[in-house]
């Protein structure tokens, strides 16, 4: 067995490419004039189903993975809302292409140093596990040939498509899987490299890369569910595996590692496999050799009326339960072919007996089906359909297992590891939307964006922040907002802690800070600016906003009682709180003003500039010690 973390990248082959999935923040959907807003599935008004099927390209031909995926009998429901429109619905063509969504493309484009096509063809994807409503998915190539830079060399960015994002996945049900057409339709860049990756740190940094060029558009949505990455990973003697759904940029070199250790892993097993002569029989019932069983798993389905279907793997005794990636073996990847027609799964006799499953069954099933001591036994119980069904879908992968690593569309697991989803799509899902005129781009009449590198840079030299200071606001979402309160003469610290620092403190005080605008923010550096509120008080206005956003900042600021106090109330305030200490000051002197200065601030609740207040308390200090 392969150590999991010692391999040669090098010597095993490795080659990756990224796919990178981002979805634009424009006001409307790529192909209609419904909000990009994303909705609770409480707030449907209404929901409605559909069955898909796949459908020929213009050649004639059906497309392998959506033909599995139709052997699936699901019913798809669709939840719709108040904003819910017939395009998304299916029931009214698409109109034109969304034109801000077109200028956002063109400028990730630009960043990414691509050739634009010289016209936008929209294409239509066969989709059919009901994430569209309509069966494809509409997408259009925008740019070609671009690169960026990693620390282990160029990686080409070979493609760019312009696609709708397909509908939220709420959950499986009895009768098959329920969306939420809120997100249909969003408008979405899909960026794909070229095979130049060679190891699992390099995938990480050209994703980052993208990222941040992504970012710095200004124009895309952000938070989890926003963008996803596809790896494509294979290694010299094993096949192309496409991981769908990486959520997280720390994830991508765990998940590169753990795939190309997983096809090592399979790649020996053929071998082992190969001395051993191995082969797959067919699949029989052998359900009279669990009667009476005391499993609960295989009685439950027995008692419902159904069957236990058996594959004899002759040669595979003690590789079915080999680990290939961390938690996961041979076995696991047999049932998740059975989980795909319905199964709850497989048992497999190198894990037998257990599961209440007992010795006496274990020689049974075997001489049912032939099986030595050097082969192995797969079974699924369940209704007649599904154990046949699932039982080929076993005893298929096995014939894979033999010849080595079948290429597949495998789904990304939250452990970094992943799971069988589908076969590789091929050319056969492709075919022209004949709904939507093409789009002529003008790369003329659109602005290169300034980086995010560079903004963290002009921001330090500009407006001399700290760089952790400045990065955070360069690639946080409130940067034009820190820009427009310093145009207007607030100081740029305090813009800037106001818009980052300020906010995470008061996320971690359980303050509802997602209720802020930035209405909010613009009024509250308007009483900065005009001396109406103090800069100590902008905390405790922004948590009075945050907990009743109806409110503008001045009427939050009046409700507060958070005005600016003027010189004469500071000194007021001073001299009461010098006066309540008078024993303490006279007996230390200046030795008192750490702590009278928190008293002092707290008796002004955030009316007055620390600084003012410490000048004041300093001079009748003095002046007591005079």
């Amino acid at each position: 067995m392969t150590d999991a973390d010692t391999l040669d990248y090098e010597e095993l082959g490795l080659v990756a490419g990224l796919e990178i999935h981002q979805q634009l923040d424009t006001a409307t959907k790529l192909f209609c004039e419904c909000p990009t807003v994303l909705r609770e599935p409480e707030e449907s008004a209404r929901s409605f189903t559909r069955y898909l099927h796949p459908t020929a390209s213009e050649l004639g031909e059906i497309d392998e993975a959506a033909l599995e995926e139709s052997r699936v009998d699901r019913e798809f429901e669709y939840l719709a809302y108040d904003t819910t429109c017939l395009v998304e619905e299916d029931d009214e063509p698409p109109a034109r292409v969304d034109g801000e969504a077109t200028t956002t493309a063109l400028e990730i484009a630009q960043l990414l140093d691509m050739d634009v096509v010289d016209q936008i063809h929209v294409m239509r994807k066969i989709v059919v596990d009901g994430s569209n409503t309509t069966g494809f998915q509409r997408s259009m190539l925008v740019a070609t040939d671009g690169e960026i830079e990693t620390e282990d060399g160029p990686v080409s960015i070979e493609d760019m498509q312009l696609e709708e994002e397909s509908a939220q996945r709420v959950e499986e049900t009895d009768a098959g899987v329920r969306y939420s057409l809120d997100r249909l339709g969003i408008p979405l860049v899909e960026i794909g490299t070229g095979p130049d990756i060679t190891t699992p740190a390099q995938a990480r940094e050209a994703a980052e890369r993208i990222g941040m060029l992504l970012r710095s558009t200004g124009k895309v949505k952000r938070g989890l569910g926003t963008i996803r990455q596809d790896v494509n990973v294979s290694i010299a003697d094993g096949a192309r595996i496409e991981l769908k759904g990486v959520q997280s940029l720390d994830d991508i070199d765990d998940i590169v590692h753990n795939e190309a250790r997983r096809q090592v892993e399979l790649l020996d097993i053929a071998a082992e496999l190969d001395e051993r002569g191995a082969a797959v029989g067919d699949p029989r019932d052998v359900t009279h050799v669990f009667e009476g069983t005391d499993s609960g798993v295989i009685g439950g389905a027995l008692s419902s009326g159904g069957v236990v279907q058996a594959v004899p793997l002759y040669g595979f005794d003690g590789l079915v339960g080999r680990e290939i990636q961390p938690d996961r073996r041979l076995g696991t990847e047999f049932s998740d072919h059975a989980k795909r027609h319905g199964a709850g799964g497989i048992f497999h006799t190198d894990e037998l007996p257990a599961y209440g499953v007992t010795e006496a069954e274990v020689t049974d099933l075997r001489e049912a089906v032939g099986a030595g001591p050097e082969d192995a036994v797969a079974i699924v119980a369940d209704d007649p359909d599904t154990a046949e069904m699932a039982i080929d879908a076993v005893a298929e992968r096995a014939e894979t297992a033999i010849a080595g690593v079948p290429e597949e569309t495998r789904d990304a697991n939250e452990d970094a590891t992943s799971r069988y989803l589908r076969p590789l799509p091929g050319a056969a899902r492709m075919y022209p939307e004949t709904d939507v005129p093409p789009v002529e781009p003008d790369v003329a009449e659109v602005e290169t964006p300034e980086l995010l590198t560079e903004k963290v840079d002009r921001y330090s030299e500009a407006f001399d922040l700290g760089e952790g200071l400045a990065e955070q606001v360069a690639y946080g979402q409130r940067w034009h907002l820190f820009e427009d309160a310093v145009a207007t003469g607030v100081d740029a610290n305090l813009a800037a802690r106001t818009v980052e620092s300020d906010v995470t403190e008061l996320r971690r005080d359980d303050v509802p800070v997602e209720n802020l605008t930035d209405d909010h923010f613009r009024g509250v550096f308007e009483l900065v600016a005009a001396g109406d509120l103090a800069k100590e008080g902008v905390p405790e206005l922004l948590t009075a906003l945050a907990e009743s956003p109806e409110l503008t900042a001045a009427e939050a600021a009046d409700r507060e009682d958070l005005g600016s106090a003027g010189e004469d109330a500071v000194r007021e305030a001073v001299v009461a709180v010098i006066e309540r200490n008078a024993d303490q000051v006279e007996t230390e002197g200046m030795g008192a003003f750490s702590g009278l200065m928190g008293e002092c601030m707290g008796e002004l609740r955030g009316k007055a500039d620390g600084d003012v207040v410490s000048e004041v308390l300093r001079e009748e200090i003095q002046a007591r010690a005079n």
